[in-house]
C-alpha cells in the first residue's frame, strides 16, 4: 500500500512541477507573423491509474472471475505527431490486475502482475479547427495499436494454476481527451482496453482470450523549441485569420499615408503651375510676367514680336515622329504614387519637346491609373501626371497652347485590373500627336 501511495505522489508532483515550469512561456513567434512556423512534434507522457480485468466487452460472467478488483498501475509513452490529427506513440505499462470469484461459498482469486508491456499505437486526434483560438484547450483522441508484454499469474482457482512470467501479444484500443494547460503541457485522461492473444492471463485456461482495462490520468510534456505550439493543438485557420487581419491593417495605414503624400504633392504642384497672367506659361517658367490678356506668347511667356500668320495645313505625322513619342512613353517614370518625373525620363522628353518646336505639332497628354485606391485620388493623380509632363515640355520651349493635359483615372483601362501585370499596363500616360 505504501508503494502505491508513493507512486501516486510522484505523479502528482510531476504534474504540479511541469505546470509551473511551462506556465510562464512567451510566444516567441508573435513577432514573426509571416515567417515559417515551427511546432513541437515530440512529447513524453507519464500516467497512473486503475487496472481491472473488467471491460465493456466482457460477457455476463465477466470471464473466469466475475468480481473485478481495482489496483494501481502506471505507465508512460513517447509520441511523434505526424500531422495535426495523427501521431505515433510507444507506450509502456506495469502493475497488477486482480479479480475474484465466489461460487457456492467458495472464494477464489487471481493476481496477475504485469512485469512490463510495450506497444506501438496510432493516435487519432480531433485537430483544432477553431476560427479564433490558435491553441486548442480540449483535444479528444482515440488509439489503436499492437504490443508485447511479460506477465505472471497467481491464482487459487481449482480450474487453474499459477504461472511464471509468460510473454504474450496484445492489442490496445483506447480513447480519451487532453486538456492543454499551457503551450507545452497537457493533462491526459484516458481509458484503454487491452485484448490479449492468450486465455491464460488470469491463470485459468478456459473460454475466450483474456482482456483487461486501464483508466488513467497523467501529464504530457511537449519537447522542442520553447514558446512554440504543439502541432496537435494548433489551429492554422485561426492563425491565417490573425495574419490576414494584421496585413489588412498595415495596408490601410500605407494607403492612408499615400493619400496624405498625394495631397501634399498636389498642393506643391499647384503652387508650381500657378499662372497669374493667364498666358499659359506657369509662373515658375514665365520670363515675362504680367503679360496683358489675349497676348500671343512664346514658350517662355514673352510676347511674340510679329505673330506669324496662322495657316491651317494638313499635319503629317511620320513614323519617325511616332518613334520619338513611343520612346518617351517607354522611358517615362514617376516617383511611386506621385506626379514627380524621374530624371531618367528627361532625355526622351527633351526629344519630344524638340519635335513639337520643330514641326509645331499639337500634343494631347492623357493620364490613366489602375483601380487601386479611391476614385478621387486616381483622378487627381492621373491629371497631375499629365500636367507635370506638359509643364516640363513647356520649360523646354514647347508651346503651352498646343499641349492639352487630361486625367481619366481608372475609367479607360486597357487590361484587367485583377492581375498585377494588368494593373501595370493600366498605369500609363498616352501621347497623341496631331
Amino acid at each position: 500500500m505504501k508503494s502505491k501511495i508513493t507512486k501516486a505522489a510522484m505523479i502528482l508532483s510531476l504534474v504540479g512541477l511541469s505546470t509551473q515550469l511551462f506556465a510562464q512561456e512567451a510566444d516567441s513567434q508573435s513577432s514573426e507573423r509571416f515567417s515559417k512556423k515551427y511546432f513541437r512534434t515530440w512529447s513524453v507522457g507519464l500516467n497512473g491509474g486503475m487496472l481491472t480485468h473488467y471491460t465493456p466487452f466482457n460477457n455476463r460472467t465477466n470471464g473466469n472471475f466475475n468480481t473485478p478488483y481495482e489496483s494501481w498501475g502506471y505507465g508512460g509513452y513517447i509520441k511523434k505527431q505526424i500531422v495535426p490529427g495523427f501521431g505515433i506513440q510507444a507506450d509502456f505499462l506495469a502493475g497488477k490486475v486482480k479479480g475474484a470469484n465466489n461460487i457456492g461459498g467458495t472464494k477464489t482469486t487471481f493476481d496477475s502482475r504485469i512485469d512490463w508491456s510495450a506497444a506501438v499505437s496510432g493516435n487519432f486526434t480531433i485537430a483544432n479547427m477553431s476560427l479564433n483560438q490558435k491553441r486548442n484547450f480540449l483535444s479528444p483522441y482515440a488509439t489503436i495499436g499492437a504490443g508485447y508484454m511479460s506477465s505472471a499469474a497467481t491464482t487459487n482457482n481449482p480450474a487453474g494454476a499459477s504461472t511464471g512470467y509468460e510473454r504474450n501479444w496484445f492489442v490496445p484500443i483506447g480513447a480519451g481527451f487532453k486538456l492543454g494547460v499551457s503551450k507545452g503541457v497537457n493533462i491526459d485522461l484516458g481509458y484503454t482496453v487491452s485484448f490479449l492473444k492468450s486465455n491464460n492471463f488470469d491463470g485459468v485456461t478456459a473460454g475466450a482470450n483474456d482482456r483487461f482495462s486501464y483508466a488513467h490520468a497523467g501529464i504530457e510534456i511537449a519537447l522542442g523549441r520553447k514558446g512554440t505550439s504543439q502541432l496537435q493543438n494548433f489551429s492554422p485557420i485561426a492563425a491565417i485569420r490573425e495574419e490576414s487581419a494584421a496585413e489588412s491593417a498595415e495596408l490601410r495605414r500605407a494607403l492612408s499615408t499615400a493619400e496624405e503624400n498625394a495631397r501634399r504633392d498636389k498642393e506643391a504642384l499647384q503652387a508650381q503651375l500657378a499662372d497669374d497672367d493667364g498666358d499659359g506659361v506657369a509662373n515658375k517658367f514665365d520670363k515675362c510676367p504680367g503679360t496683358p490678356a489675349n497676348t500671343v506668347v512664346d514658350g517662355a511667356g514673352c510676347p511674340l514680336k510679329a505673330p506669324a500668320q496662322i495657316i491651317k495645313e494638313k499635319v503629317i505625322v511620320t513614323e519617325a515622329d511616332r518613334r520619338v513619342v513611343d520612346e518617351a512613353i517607354k522611358n517615362l517614370e514617376f516617383d511611386l504614387g506621385k506626379s514627380t518625373i524621374r530624371p531618367t525620363s528627361y532625355a526622351t522628353l527633351n526629344k519630344v519637346a524638340e519635335l513639337l518646336v520643330a514641326k509645331d505639332f499639337s500634343l494631347k497628354l492623357a493620364g490613366h491609373t489602375d483601380n487601386t485606391g479611391s476614385m478621387a485620388l486616381n483622378l487627381r493623380l492621373s491629371k497631375d501626371r499629365a500636367e507635370s509632363i506638359k509643364t516640363y515640355l513647356v520649360s523646354q520651349g514647347a508651346n503651352a497652347s498646343r499641349i492639352e493635359a487630361t486625367g481619366y483615372g481608372p475609367n479607360q483601362p486597357i487590361a484587367s485590373n485583377k492581375t498585377a501585370d494588368g494593373r501595370q499596363k493600366n498605369r500609363r500616360v498616352e501621347f497623341t500627336l496631331y
